[in-house]
């Protein structure tokens, strides 16, 4: 996986995480929710980097 996607992948990630907690301290079910697609996108991510990686070894 390239070092920037890597980066991306994982930033997105924590994003979602954060946000997910913040919104469930705060009662916020929209900012939880956007927080589980944060970290869906960043999952998301991750993985077609290691499909990318895959192929080319």
């Amino acid at each position: 996986m390239s070092g920037t996607e890597k980066t991306k992948a994982h930033a997105e990630q924590a994003k979602g995480t954060a946000k997910e907690a913040l919104g469930s301290m705060t009662g916020n079910e929209r900012m939880t929710a956007e927080g589980h697609a944060d970290q869906a996108k960043g999952n998301a991510r991750q993985a077609k980097e290691d499909i990318k990686d895959t192929f080319r070894h």
